[in-house]
């Protein structure tokens, strides 16, 4: 089944319903069971019982790997896990060991955004992800503001409005905001500078940003936080400011509210932390991930 759903990827590369390379493999020499990668709305996310006991790092000829009861993992397909940095193996290896009676592939976000970096489903290239990256302030979050209720005009104004003052200082550009269905006008030097910008970072880096920016719904607030302006749990309370207004207002279900939230930190966390550590140049020693 696994095999033949390679064959059904939409014009982007990927599968229908699917979050983006979820599912991570199995090691060389492990059960033959293959995992089905499709995630549906409203499904029980994947699971699957442990298989191994001790998690390790080992460094080869293309970079640091993963061993699960010194069987190396690999991708979805069949590819040698394999990642740039000692620090992001580190991080990886933490959430396989952390797993306890069952493997949570869902709450596996590095390992996630690791299988997308080296199976590259979707097939693009640097420019064509900075190219993915750039359109999104076309429909950027805090760009678009609504005319009413003056409360939520002024809390946007308020909490919106810092962060393009501060994209336009540190990048020296000028963004607007727009109240039209059309959204903004941004100048065609705004999106040469964040594609300069963004020339900056290697694939693996853009990967982690592509990632942060689809969980914000916004390039600016992803910048913010790959720039250490802003924390994750700001960066995700700007991107639901209208959502969060409507909940003070008419309440909410309060578990499904909760979950949510949580989630969306922890991708966002995760895609933050992914990028910086692809964009380490020196390693960090196990003492230093564990204090």
């Amino acid at each position: 089944w696994w095999k033949g759903s390679l064959k059904t990827r939409d014009a982007q590369g990927r599968y229908p319903n699917e979050a983006p390379w979820q599912c991570p493999t199995l090691p060389v020499g492990g059960p033959s069971l293959w995992l089905p990668c499709m995630v549906r709305a409203y499904t029980p996310p994947t699971e699957r019982k442990k298989f191994y006991q001790n998690v390790s790092i080992s460094q080869g000829e293309g970079g640091f790997e993963i061993n699960l009861d010194n069987r190396k993992l690999k991708t979805p397909q069949a590819k040698l896990f394999t990642v740039p940095s000692e620090a992001l193996a580190i991080a990886v290896a933490t959430e396989w060991d952390s797993q306890q009676d069952t493997i949570k592939f869902y709450t596996m976000h590095l390992t996630t955004l690791c299988n997308t970096a080296l199976d590259n489903p979707s097939q693009r290239n640097k420019e064509q992800l900075i190219r993915a990256a750039v359109k999104f302030l076309e429909t950027d979050t805090v760009c678009y503001r609504v005319e009413e209720p003056t409360a939520l005009v002024e809390l946007q104004k308020n909490e919106w409005d810092p962060m393009i003052e501060w994209a336009e200082k540190r990048y020296h550009l000028m963004n607007g905001s727009s109240t039209s269905i059309m959204g903004p006008n941004i100048p065609a030097r705004t999106k040469d500078t964040f594609t300069s910008h963004l020339a900056s970072y290697n694939m693996w880096a853009l990967q982690g940003n592509e990632y942060v920016i689809t969980q914000l719904k916004s390039l600016i607030l992803s910048m913010g936080l790959l720039d250490r302006h802003i924390t994750v749990e700001k960066a995700v309370l700007l991107s639901r400011l209208e959502e969060e207004y409507q909940i003070q207002h008419w309440g909410s279900v309060e578990w499904a509210h909760d979950y949510d939230m949580y989630e969306l930190r922890a991708r966002t966390a995760a895609g933050t932390l992914f990028a910086h550590l692809c964009s380490e140049s020196s390693t960090v020693k196990h003492k230093l991930l564990q204090d």
